[in-house]
Formats: structure tokens, C-alpha cells, sequence
């Protein structure tokens, strides 16, 4: 690659400035590597950067939904509410970037265009869209699994007159909606978050829906004092209980070792009813077999049928709403009066599984031959997930081979950590890994902490570079497919498939089998030299030894 300025020499160069990024250059930082954070956006944060649409809320509590790797950091921090909203996790974000010193390190407005590995330096070097070069040693891709929002290629889109805002995108001003006609597209999770606020609002609001979603209560509110002063009082023994849980997360409501279909109608609605009042994804974990057997499953699914009825009061509304699909084969909402909402006058749910949205007009959109009028349109239509951000770089491992090839037929990898022919090239909670399936900050620090430790290992054996073999690459996807194959996860489209995104690869691409045996492979195979990865030393060292 040509370098428009002269490279900038770095250890570990780092894409991205949110959980994964910070912790990233914290972590080099005590190693005594030199880092740096390149990131595209104006300030630290990451998703919650971006999503500032209304009612834009983590879905793991505040409590669980956190760093561990600080105890004074977790006990200094106060968390408001039981979720914390968008503004006070980036409070939280911008705390730990001051914390723990770490601006000076950060490069924000800065975005990477092209990174290609060097295999006569054995460095990556790496280029930004103003002509900004580094070369780095390790490159950490901390770019995150939901960072490349979803556009759908509507007809016209362009021509609307009015402002057309996506809920990955938003403004960082608010949005004021009132007096005017809203569409919403999508009714996925940032939908269920944002319509509720957006209907307070709007004059009238017209929410299109392809798929329905399952949603269950989050029974948000200010957090508890008496709560909050008895986990910290051990916080270490919470986190260590947690990371037992098959989700890493959710220690105190446990999965029931029970199936579903062996206990009386009467003992299994009183399972569901407990954790709906206690909210959260727990429903999910009310039976052992909830997300393995779709008989079981679909009792599930019907519990939450019929709380929608219970709650939407226009029946035919009430059954537009109730999803079809097994529940949880595509991730589970946690909303606040998402269902309650269409109990508004000024709301109303148009189905468009059937006939699609032809276009975008000037004043509106027109589907099934209808035109709709609106002065603003929301597209909440989601991310391309996992694998999006990086297919869109220019990425080149050995011999000049881009991302796009190597991962045509979907992202193959090994422990969702490294690719094969991309040496020292790390991707914090990608596909492969249980990041999809947990609390990501513990999924993020469980990544950086891996990598820490493997530069560290490479360091002290005087070692150059690390690679994923093809071998075990080839045999950690197969895994993957194999225990998804398990599961109802495969019972319908989602973005765990890319079933989202016109074109792309159908492929399962996080693991899902619990953090716990996850998090034990990844140490098995370091305490066993890297297994499955390919090391070698410097190629100067390499040349000095054959000469001698």
C-alpha cells in the first residue's frame, strides 16, 4: 500500500473506542506495549455513541452490564437505573476513558481505509481516509458486532422531502416529533425501545412491520440502594457466579433444570408468570429445554401469545403482533409498554410481510398499492451484523488475500479470536465466539484479556506472529454449525444467520453453547501453547539461524 505520510510505529494499533477498544488500550498500556485507538466517530462509547434513539436502554442490567476488571472502578460507579438508558452508558464510557487516562491514546475522527500485512516486516500497516499511515505489530479489530447499520435499498429513498433518521444513526440533538406523522420500518429491538417515546409524541405514528417480535418486560426503574450495597459488597463473588452462568450473566435467576414438557400445565404457566413479573430474558431459562426442543419451545412461545392478547385490545392488532417464529431463535426484546402502545389512538401497525414497501415517496411511502403521508420516516431496520463492519474494509492478510474472499462463503475463524492468513490480527467479540449470547462487556473483556495474555506469551518466546491454522479454523466453524444444529436457533431467519442482508452467506455465526465452555476452550488451548495456531519467530532471527 502507498503511504501518504510516514508510518506511525506502534505495538498494538486498535480499531474502535468503545468497551472493547478502551479496555484494548488499557490493557496493552500495562504490558508496556505502545498503542493506539483509531476511531471514526467524534467521541468514546461505541454503540452507545451512536444509538441515541428514544428509549434507547442496554437489555442486561446495569449491575451485570459493566467492567469487573477494576473493583474500585465497580464500586465508585453508581448506575440509576435497573437498565441503564443510552446517556448515562455514555457517561459511564467517557468515566472510564478518564479514569483510567486513556484520551492521550485515542485518535477520534479518524477513520481506518485499508490495513494489509506486511509479511517481510511481519507488521500490519495500515491506512486511514485522510492518508494517515501506521505500522503496527498487532492489529485489534474492537470495531464491535453491531457497528454497521442496516439500510435497506428502498425505491426513492433519496427523494423523501422530509428527514429520514435510522435508529443506529441518530442525531446527537434531540428529535422533536410532536404534531407530526411518523413511520417507523421495523419492529425489531431499537423499534420496540424507540416507539413507545415516539408515540408520546407524534401526531400520528404508522409502524410497518415484516416480522413480529417477541418482547418481554423489562420492569425498569431507578435501581434499588438495598440492591446495588449488597452486590458490591461482594461483587467478586457475583462476577464469579456469573461467569458460571450459561449466559455469563443472571446468577440470581438460574436456569431450571426442568423440561417443560414433563411438568402439569398448571406448574409451567406458574414458572412462566413468575419470571414475566420478574422480567428480563429470564423467561428464557423457566425450562432447561426452552431453546433445544420446539415442543417445548412453542409453550413458551404461547405464554407470550397470550400475554400480547391479554394486553393489545384490537384483536386483529393483538395477532399481527404475536410472532409465528420459536421464540428466542432470534434475540429476545426487553421493552417498557411496547404492546401497551398500540392501545393509542394515534397508533397503528401496517403489515407489510406480505407486500413489501414498493417505494419512498416525496411525502411518504407507498406499499400494496396504499400511499401513506408522513412528514418523518424512522428506518429502525438494524444492523449487518458480526461480519459487516470488516467486509466493508479494505482488509489483506498474506499474499494480498482481502476479507471478502477469505469469508465469501461465510466468516471463517478460530474461537472467534484470529483467521487463518491474517497474522496478529485479533477481532474482539466476532463471529465464533458467545458474545452474541451474553453480557458483551464480560464477553469483551474475556476477549482482551486472552489477547493481553497472548502477546505477553509471544513476547517472552521471543515470537513474531500468530495465526489461526486452516485446520483448526475448518474444525471451529464445523463446531459452531454443530451445536447451533442443537438448538431452535436455526428455526428461522435472523441476523444470527445474516438472513437480514440481501446476498449474504447463510451461516450460523455465533457459538451457541454458554460462555462457561467457551471461555474454557480458549484457556485450554493457550495452556496447551496456542493450539491450533501456528507460531513463528521474526524472519531476521529465522535467517540468522540458517547462516549459522
Amino acid at each position: 500500500m502507498v503511504d501518504s505520510k510516514p508510518a506511525q510505529r506502534l505495538d498494538v494499533l486498535i480499531v474502535g473506542a468503545g468497551f472493547a477498544g478502551l479496555y484494548m488500550l488499557h490493557k496493552a498500556r500495562s504490558l508496556g506495549l505502545t498503542a493506539r485507538v483509531i476511531e471514526a466517530a467524534s467521541g468514546v462509547g461505541g454503540t452507545w455513541f451512536h444509538n441515541r434513539y428514544p428509549g434507547a436502554r442496554v437489555d442486561v442490567q446495569s449491575m451485570e452490564y459493566s467492567f469487573q476488571f477494576s473493583e474500585e472502578l465497580q464500586q465508585e460507579w453508581h448506575w440509576t437505573e435497573r437498565y441503564a438508558a443510552q446517556p448515562e452508558l455514555l457517561r459511564y464510557a467517557n468515566h472510564v476513558a478518564d479514569r483510567f487516562a486513556l484520551r492521550d491514546g485515542i485518535q477520534l475522527d479518524t477513520r481506518v481505509s485499508a490495513a494489509a500485512f506486511d509479511e517481510t516486516a511481519q507488521r500490519w500497516q495500515v491506512r486511514s481516509d485522510s492518508g494517515e499511515a501506521w505500522s503496527a505489530r498487532f492489529l485489534v479489530m474492537a470495531s464491535g458486532p453491531l457497528s454497521t447499520p442496516n439500510t435497506p435499498a428502498f425505491k426513492g429513498l433519496e427523494s423523501f422531502n422530509g428527514p429520514v433518521l435510522h435508529t443506529a444513526r441518530w442525531p446527537q440533538e434531540p428529535v422533536d416529533f410532536s404534531g407530526q406523522r411518523v413511520a417507523v420500518v421495523g419492529t425489531g429491538s431499537s423499534a420496540i425501545q424507540a416507539i413507545p417515546l415516539i408515540a408520546q409524541q407524534a401526531r400520528e405514528l404508522t409502524v410497518f412491520q415484516r416480522t413480529a417480535s417477541y418482547a418481554v418486560p423489562a420492569h425498569n426503574g431507578p435501581l434499588d440502594p438495598v440492591y446495588e450495597a449488597k452486590v458490591k459488597a461482594d461483587y467478586p463473588g457475583f462476577r464469579a457466579r456469573n461467569k458460571l452462568m450459561r449466559l455469563g450473566f443472571g446468577c440470581e435467576q438460574p436456569m431450571n433444570p426442568v423440561s417443560a414438557l414433563s411438568v402439569s400445565p398448571e406448574v409451567r404457566e406458574a414458572e412462566f408468570e413468575a419470571r414475566w413479573r420478574i422480567g428480563g430474558f429470564g423467561l428464557l431459562g423457566a425450562f432447561d429445554d426452552l431453546m433445544l426442543d420446539e415442543r417445548a419451545n412453542a409453550l413458551a412461545a404461547e405464554f407470550v401469545r397470550g400475554k400480547i392478547r391479554q394486553t393489545v385490545r384490537d384483536p386483529n392488532t393483538a395477532a399481527l403482533l404475536s410472532p409465528k417464529q420459536t421464540i428466542g431463535c432470534k434475540r429476545l426484546c426487553v421493552d417498557t409498554g411496547y404492546y401497551e402502545t398500540y392501545n393509542r389512538p394515534n397508533v397503528q401497525l401496517v403489515d407489510v410481510s406480505e407486500y413489501p414497501i414498493d417505494e419512498i415517496t416525496p411525502t411518504g411511502l407507498t406499499t400494496h398499492g396504499r400511499d401513506y403521508a408522513f412528514d418523518a420516516i424512522v428506518l429502525a431496520t438494524g444492523f449487518d451484523a458480526m461480519t459487516g463492519t470488516l467486509m466493508r474494509l479494505d482488509l489483506r492478510g498474506r499474499g494480498g488475500l482481502p476479507i471478502q474472499q477469505k469469508w465469501h462463503a461465510g466468516p471463517l475463524n478460530y474461537l472467534g479470536l484470529m483467521f487463518a492468513g491474517f497474522p496478529n490480527l485479533f477481532n474482539v467479540a466476532g463471529p465464533g465466539s458467545t458474545s452474541a449470547f451474553t453480557s458483551v462487556i464480560q464477553s469483551i473483556e474475556h476477549h482482551v484479556e486472552w489477547i493481553a495474555d497472548c502477546i505477553a506469551h509471544l513476547d517472552a518466546q521471543g515470537l513474531a506472529t500468530i495465526e489461526a491454522t486452516q485446520e483448526a479454523e475448518a474444525a471451529w466453524v464445523a463446531h459452531v454449525n454443530m451445536v447451533a444444529g442443537h438448538t431452535v436457533f436455526l428455526s428461522c431467519n435472523s441476523w444470527y444467520l445474516g438472513a437480514n442482508i440481501p446476498g449474504k452467506p447463510r451461516m450460523f455465526m455465533p457459538l451457541a453453547g454458554g460462555f462457561p465452555p467457551y471461555a474454557e476452550r480458549c484457556a485450554k488451548v493457550a495452556n496447551k501453547g496456542y493450539e491450533g495456531f501456528a507460531l513463528a519467530q521474526a524472519v531476521r532471527a529465522l535467517s540468522c539461524t540458517s547462516i549459522g
